[in-house]
């Protein structure tokens, strides 16, 4: 067992927060670095830890989830019977130097925490049987490690639906609580895995060696945010193969772009005046629309004597074209 510190938070400003926070790893931070959140990649996480992030403000589903903290714990504490006393602390353990846990609570007079989630019901399957998403499993057993526990607790409160607790615990053939929806056993051979895959992320952050890029909207984002356009040309023959496969696949989005669209004209044509259609694969519908937007030119001829230059916005970003390069012969 490492040493354990605790950094108290209680009197941090959220900026001083956030910097004490890019010094190693979280629990939901290695979710994404285990590639286990569609949401956030690990290419995101890398520049995040490197600095080249503007720190991104809270989504709705965020806001709500702090929010709603207290009452998620509070559910907990009557299903279960335990009390629990929140952390003011950002904790680290020397065992594990490239992680970092700021968790939501602690079980008073237990090795054991709780981690507290809210989630939409539109997402209530992910939940069924005793299943929760695998970035949760990441995130309590980087709390189970750090803080060396036994147990950690997962209370989710399906927004509308219901409310399910599932225990992680390091205690092989563990009791499991009635209250509780499942147990898994985290054995330590899995906690290792966890401080080996940090360590060696850490050290692509370190030597500003970037994760692989993958096809996520989480790094395309990163990319365009991160890389600001100059007038130097690439030599891109490294990457022969890719640009090969890219222009195959574009080729391929054309084609079926066609087929698509010559495959909806025959149905219009089919329709006529009607707005709707069924078959027995699908409904198809084919209505009227309108938009309405506002005409600045128009407002400027109409009116000279207007300065409307305080009202333009412009918005920077980067486009990426792919041209096949034609050899003499196709000039």
């Amino acid at each position: 067992m490492g040493k354990i510190t605790r950094i108290s938070t209680k009197d941090m400003t959220r900026e001083d927060w956030l910097q004490e926070r890019r010094k190693s790893l979280g629990g939901s931070d290695m979710g994404a670095v285990l590639g286990l959140n569609r949401w956030r990649s690990p290419y995101t996480v890398w520049a995040e830890k490197c600095g080249m992030l503007e720190d991104q403000p809270d989504s709705e589903a965020m806001r709500i989830g702090r929010d709603l903290e207290p009452y998620v714990l509070q559910r907990f504490q009557e299903a279960s019977g335990y009390k629990t006393k929140h952390v003011n602390a950002i904790i680290r353990n020397s065992s594990f130097p490239h992680l970092h846990a700021n968790v939501d609570s602690m079980v008073v007079g237990q090795s054991a925490g709780v981690e507290a989630k809210t989630a939409s019901a539109l997402n209530a399957r992910v939940f069924r049987d005793g299943e929760f998403p695998a970035t949760y499993y990441a995130q309590c057993v980087t709390y189970l490690a750090v803080t060396n526990s036994a147990r950690w607790y997962l209370a989710v409160l399906v927004m509308g639906r219901e409310f399910k607790i599932y225990q992680l615990t390091r205690i092989e053939d563990d009791l499991v609580p009635e209250w509780c929806e499942s147990s898994v056993y985290v054995p330590q051979a899995e906690i290792d895995a966890l401080n080996d895959a940090a360590n060696a992320f850490w050290e692509r952050v370190e030597n500003g060696d970037p994760p692989p890029t993958d096809e996520t909207k989480s790094t395309t984002d990163t990319l365009d945010s991160i890389y600001h356009a100059d007038e130097e040309e690439a030599d891109l023959e490294a990457l022969e193969a890719t640009v090969s496969l890219l222009l195959e696949v574009t080729a391929k989005m054309k084609e079926l772009k066609e087929l698509s669209d010559g495959y909806k004209n025959e149905i219009k044509g089919f329709m006529k005046e009607a707005s709707a259609g069924r078959s027995s694969l699908a409904k198809i519908t084919w209505r009227e629309q309108g938009k309405r937007s506002f005409d600045a030119k128009k407002l400027e001829e109409d009116h000279p004597e207007l300065d409307l230059s305080p009202y333009y916005k412009t918005t920077i970003s980067r486009v990426f074209r792919v041209s096949p390069v034609k050899t003499k012969g196709e000039e």
